[in-house]
């Protein structure tokens, strides 16, 4: 459970920002998204090869 403590003389809007911020850093919605559907092992592993490829030629075009 995210707890959120409103200081004094804190606006609304910056309290819900800081909760926002948790609630990103938690990665619940992430995870909800990943479970929303189901990707085999084979597929999982392939889009990781496929990103760390794409990962290692902007870091060699990079030091080019």
């Amino acid at each position: 459970m995210i707890i959120v403590n409103v200081k004094e003389n804190e606006s609304i809007d910056k309290a819900l920002k800081r909760f926002k911020k948790k609630f990103e850093k938690t990665g619940v919605l992430r995870e909800l998204r990943e479970r929303s559907h189901f990707t085999k092992p084979s597929v999982t592993r392939r889009t990781e090869v496929i990103k760390a490829a794409y990962r290692q030629k902007m870091r060699d075009q990079e030091n080019n």
